[in-house]
């Protein structure tokens, strides 16, 4: 198996070194490519991937959408695997995902362990044991081979927020998803800078907002609004 691992990035200095070392660990001796695809970060994220041996590209296109389908144009993998800037997957992902395409399945995802020992946040990983569409999202890493990637179709570029919900229905729907049993570690950054019940309304805020039609604009202002976030996440 060829695996295309794409982070999309954007002045993520404070992460990047330590995403793009632990993969290369996990994958000695291993077929696999990492790409880095950068909005155009102003810090020095671009000049560490690039000390560090990976392929990293500029997106035309702001925002992750635009940034993974960028990091998928540059791809000569079978297999795609969106990985975030600040989270880490399990040590044996490799050979987890070679065995669930084995096994049939041509996308999936894995569970979720946040890098911080609060209760509450262990309370939220626990329900990410269980396959529904709901408990997904893009920080636990998602993998689609190539040939449904070319049946579902890009993320969508309009999209500046909700993007990996979007993304992760389309191929719920019309693929074969292996949730796999073994959790990424994700940043918990965001419940840091704001409260655990801060996040879980401002969340449940823009699920409702999306459902209901509302534009890009409006749940991107509206989520800003709610949460105090890192500087130049969007």
């Amino acid at each position: 198996m060829h695996l295309s691992i794409i982070i999309p990035t954007y002045n993520e200095v404070s992460t990047i070194a330590t995403v793009i070392t632990h993969l290369q660990h996990c994958l000695l001796g291993k077929q696999y490519e990492i790409i880095i695809s950068d909005g155009g970060s102003t810090d020095e994220t671009v000049a560490i991937a690039n000390t560090l041996g990976v392929k990293t590209v500029v997106s035309k296109i702001k925002g992750r959408a635009g940034q993974m389908n960028c990091g998928v144009k540059n791809a000569s993998g079978t297999i795609y695997y969106f990985v975030h800037a600040d989270s880490l997957p399990v040590a044996s992902f490799y050979e987890d995902i070679t065995s669930a395409v084995s096994g049939g399945y041509d996308c999936g995802s894995f569970r979720t362990k946040f890098d911080n020992a609060m209760w509450l946040l262990k309370f939220n990983a626990f329900f990410t044991r269980f396959n529904y569409l709901f408990f997904r999202g893009g920080d636990q890493s998602i993998f689609i081979t190539r040939e449904l990637w070319q049946q579902v179709g890009h993320y969508k570029e309009s999209m500046l927020i909700m993007e990996d919900y979007d993304f992760l229905a389309r191929i719920w729907q019309q693929g074969k998803f292996k949730l796999i049993p073994k959790a990424t570690l994700v940043s918990a950054r965001k419940y840091e800078e704001n409260s655990w019940l801060t996040v879980q309304l401002a969340n449940l805020k823009i699920v409702k907002m999306y459902k209901k039609g509302a534009s890009q604009q409006e749940m991107l202002v509206k989520y800003k609004e709610l949460l105090s976030y890192r500087k130049n996440a969007f």
